[in-house]
Order: C-alpha cells, then structure tokens, then sequence
C-alpha cells in the first residue's frame, strides 16, 4: 500500500502539522477543528531506506498494510548509496 507523509497548513488558523496517511488526502485541524485541510506536500514513504546493524535495509510497505505502513525488507546493501540507487533503478 502507497504511505505518504502529508504536510499541511490550516486556512484558519495557520497551523502546520504533519501526518501519515495511505494517501495524498485531506485531514482536520488539529488545533482548530477546521475541516478538509489539503496537504500542501506529500513525502512518499512507501519505499524507504533505514540503517541498522545489517547496514542499510530497503523496506517496502505491504499492498496489504492496513492503517500503518507494514514494511518488509526487500534487501540490504553496505551503503546508503547503494540502496539509494537501487530504488532509483526500479520501480517497485
């Protein structure tokens, strides 16, 4: 399932928030309540790059993820770059 990490700013009131969703949609104020704000940007994070012992994993969140992104590892690689350029070089 697409995760994207939404950006918004309330026509309100000014206030800007973050929040994840599994899709490019419009979310409520938290601060005050007003409604159908649209993200002014969107951060994919369906596929993403974390580091940890192993070096730097390329995780991928599941077609079946339901309310949070369910990432699996595709592959590990020994650099940042290297797992940069793979999910440059194919569409997952």
């Amino acid at each position: 399932m697409s995760w994207f990490l939404n950006h918004y700013c309330c026509e309100e009131c000014g206030h800007e928030w973050d929040d994840e969703w599994s899709a490019m949609c419009n979310d409520d104020c938290p601060h005050c309540g007003a409604r159908h704000m649209e993200p002014f940007d969107s951060t994919n994070l369906t596929e993403i790059i974390r580091k940890d012992e192993r070096g730097f994993l390329v995780l991928k969140s599941l077609d079946s993820a339901e309310g949070t992104p369910d990432y699996r590892i595709l592959i590990d690689f020994p650099t940042a770059e290297e797992a940069e350029d793979f999910l440059n070089g194919r569409n997952l």
